[in-house]
């Protein structure tokens, strides 16, 4: 194994920060600009990363286009809708603010990425802004804006994450129901688990 261990074998590899185009740098803003935020407003979903004394955390996060609403040119709102209640992302986020978003649009290429800090509001007048059904969100991620840009779009160009022809037939996987089946040793998921998922699913999105 040849493996980097320090900056100056990785700036040999691929040059230093310094020598990096105009175009990979001047695209970094510090606020939500207009453009960008055209952007964010039609993202049905984001990548939400976040770090605590346990390690890290990656969390899918969608909803309608513009579910995370520009409250301003430094903050975003992002609720925090219902889920398995781990709150991963949550409990890493009210000891170590630092997170990371990344935003996919269905048949763009490039994605939105976004850098900056997070605290949990549970004020009631906010939550209920957020109501979908009746449903208000427990809390609401208040993401101050450190860093925003794009990213290029070679990585979804190569994967062909919008291309018809290349999606996967789900029943060339195992499902959810066999991965809790297997690892519980059979005590929970299973057939009856997936058959009943997406009515559980219907019922608990908000």
């Amino acid at each position: 194994m040849a493996i980097i261990r320090d900056l100056s074998q990785l700036d040999a590899l691929y040059g230093r920060a310094d020598e990096l185009s105009e175009a990979a740098t001047v695209k970094v803003a510090t606020r939500i600009t207009p453009l960008y935020r055209k952007y964010l407003e039609r993202a049905p979903f984001l990548a939400l990363a976040t770090v605590g004394p346990e390690g890290l955390d990656c969390s899918p996060r969608g909803d309608v286009p513009g579910f995370v609403r520009v409250a301003a040119p430094d903050t975003l709102l992002l609720p925090d809708r219902h889920g398995n209640n781990r709150v991963d992302s949550l409990r890493n986020i009210v000891r170590d603010p630092r997170v990371s978003l990344m935003f996919l649009i269905p048949g763009i290429g490039n994605a939105i990425r976004v850098n900056g800090r997070a605290q949990l509001d549970t004020d009631p007048a906010l939550l209920a802004s957020f109501a979908v059904d009746g449903r208000a969100p427990r809390s609401v991620m208040v993401i101050r804006v450190d860093q925003v840009y794009f990213q290029c779009a070679r990585a979804i160009v190569r994967s062909g994450l919008w291309d018809p022809e290349r999606r996967v037939d789900p029943a060339s996987l195992p499902t959810p129901g066999e991965i809790l089946a297997e690892l519980s040793r059979g005590r929970v998921g299973g057939e009856d688990y997936d058959r009943t998922w997406p009515e559980r699913a219907q019922q608990t999105l908000w």
